[in-house]
């Protein structure tokens, strides 16, 4: 069930979850800091109007995310956690729902069609809830049939894909969460998604251990299907340049696929353990890889290889 427990903010900075503990590891001083103890009663510091912000206790994260210095956390019991790095304390903590099954599968910052950035959260109980990052306020809660698994904003912040409890994914309106578009194709419950930073294509990734790639100016069908080794597609990321897209299965194997070549190119990393999360540096240069095994926990780095040909020269 682990996935997203990571994420890169440059190739020297990385943020990943321990046990109760966010942590910032710096490749440059081989060394990591704490900087979210949630096993401790979290107080939030920050106070606004129409704010429901409440104390927590002990949250097991389920999942993360980081973006402009804001750190978002989600839990296994329908929590949310908002945390300026360059601030002391919790700016925002509330549990988003009484049900008991309310997991926070996925969080995402993400900006808007008029550019300002916005907390998306999908849950267990079936709801999409939109906050905005001054306040952290809930202006608006889309509904849907099933569990939602995971949620991607288009690079526009225009569209949002919703996927869930079903083997239909759905391409909404990330202003009124009016579906626009339902992606048939996959066999089983999807769990991961992300845009190609062109925003052409989307990927998801379902139980049924494959990645569909769709063209989203045809959603009619997939335009091609990528299989991995043995699990779920738990987690996708696409280099900032668009030129790589990962993969990352439960445990065990991560996939690369060069998109220039079609998808047709690919390298699979064979590793040992659970994968707690899968993220490229904003530089394209480095892939972080959590493992979240107890007994070989830890932190791979992988960088990009790149291959220079030169023309003779003469003098």
């Amino acid at each position: 069930m682990l996935r997203n427990l990571l994420w890169a903010t440059s190739k020297h900075d990385v943020y990943l979850m321990q046990n109760y503990s966010a942590m910032h590891w710096s490749s440059l001083l081989r060394r990591g800091k704490e900087v979210l103890d949630v096993a401790r009663p979290i107080i939030p510091t920050m106070k606004y109007p129409g704010s429901v912000s409440q104390s927590l206790s002990r949250v097991h994260i389920s999942t993360m995310t980081v973006k402009d210095n804001l750190m978002v956390a989600g839990g296994f019991k329908g929590e949310l956690i908002c945390k300026y790095l360059d601030q002391d304390g919790v700016a925002y903590c509330s549990k988003l729902s009484a049900d008991e099954n309310a997991i926070t599968n996925a969080v995402d910052l993400y900006d808007n069609s008029s550019g300002s950035m916005r907390v998306m959260t999908a849950n267990n109980d079936a709801q999409v809830r939109i906050f905005d990052t001054v306040n952290f306020t809930c202006i608006n809660k889309f509904s849907f049939p099933w569990s939602v698994n995971n949620t991607s904003v288009s690079p526009d912040g225009k569209s949002v894909a919703v996927l869930g409890d079903s083997a239909d994914c759905f391409v909404a309106d990330a202003q009124s969460g009016k579906v626009i578009g339902t992606l048939k194709g996959h066999l089983d419950y999807s769990f991961a998604s992300a845009w190609h930073p062109d925003g052409q294509i989307l990927a998801t990734g379902n139980q049924d251990t494959t990645c569909r790639l769709w063209d989203i100016r045809n959603l009619l069908e997939s335009v091609s299907v990528l299989k991995g080794r043995m699990g779920a597609i738990r987690g996708i990321r696409f280099t900032s340049d668009g030129r790589f897209m990962a993969m990352a299965e439960p445990a065990d194997f991560v996939h690369i696929f060069d998109t220039r070549s079609d998808y047709a190119v690919g390298q699979e990393i064979d590793l040992f353990g659970e994968i707690a999360g899968i993220s490229f540096s904003p530089d394209t240069e480095a892939l972080f890889v959590g493992i979240a095994d107890r007994t070989y926990g830890s932190l791979l780095e992988f960088d990009r290889r790149h291959f220079n040909h030169y023309n003779d020269s003469f003098l």
